[in-house]
């Protein structure tokens, strides 16, 4: 494979946050966190090829490989819903290549699960969307991709660029290939278990959800992380967000997520 990943980086100073998106696959719904966090951090945001085909392993390399090419180290992960399960496997890459002569030059300063999980604890809800991706009749999409846009228009659209990103989301998710790309990606949460990855990751990781999330039940991934992942560090329920807690919360999602980066780099900080 020959092509790279749509990429755009916003800001210059540090930390620097790596976004990986959710199910839809794009930076079309960070608009809102990103004005967030203004100044206060770069940004680097993917949008994933329409591919099929792909495995996670796939996902994973092409990250890798963007952020290596545009020199960027010591970055955060924010894995998002179904990139969570990206970036365990960017942290898979990363112990497979310890103790090898090929050993990547890049390095995580920590992950921030989003929205996001090990092992789906749901697998039954992971089919039942599957199913319902790919059998929704075109009209029903349409609708339902024009509201959901419209919705979120009139709650966070305080900018052009914003307002732009929004319009992008309904223009993308009516685009060709784009519904069988996120039906695609179900299978990947259904196929794969990365609890072997977070039994041996000893990066900080951190845990960000709404409250009100019915499609990754936050309850069962918290207490899981907690016995399990000896790199885990906290997590924060925002109670009245939704799923998309960037989306839902993006003031509280952007400041909880800055403040656990200056913990974890204060304390690593040589003392004087």
């Amino acid at each position: 494979m020959t092509e790279s990943l749509p990429c755009r980086v916003h800001g210059d100073g540090d930390p620097t946050l790596v976004y990986l998106p959710g199910l839809h696959g794009d930076w079309t719904l960070l608009g809102p966190f990103r004005q967030a966090l203004g100044s206060r951090a770069r940004l680097v945001e993917f949008a994933y090829p329409r591919r099929t085909g792909w495995v996670l392993e796939d996902y994973a390399r092409f990250v890798a490989d963007a952020l290596l090419a545009r020199d960027l180290q010591n970055v955060w992960l924010l894995g998002e819903s179904f990139s969570s399960q990206v970036a365990w496997a960017l942290v898979r890459l990363l112990l497979e290549s310890e103790g090898t002569s090929t050993k990547t030059t890049l390095h995580f300063s920590g992950l921030i699960l989003v929205g996001g999980f090990v092992k789906h604890p749901w697998p039954w809800g992971v089919w039942l969307a599957h199913r319902a991706s790919a059998s929704a009749p075109h009209w029903l999409l349409k609708r339902a991709c024009h509201a959901y846009g419209s919705f979120a228009q009139r709650r966070h659209a305080c900018s052009t660029s914003v307002r732009e990103d929004f319009r992008e989301f309904v223009e993308r998710r009516l685009a060709p290939g784009d519904r069988e790309a996120v039906t695609s990606r179900y299978h990947l949460i259904a196929d794969n278990d990365l609890r072997p990855v977070a039994r041996r990751a000893t990066l900080p990781v951190f845990h960000l959800s709404g409250g009100i999330d019915p499609i990754v039940p936050w309850w069962h991934v918290r207490p899981w992380l907690r016995r399990h992942c000896p790199g885990f560090r906290e997590s924060r329920i925002l109670h009245r967000a939704g799923h998309n807690v960037l989306l839902d919360a993006p003031d509280a999602s952007a400041a909880q997520i800055l403040e656990w980066i200056a913990r974890v780099d204060g304390a690593a900080a040589p003392t004087e």
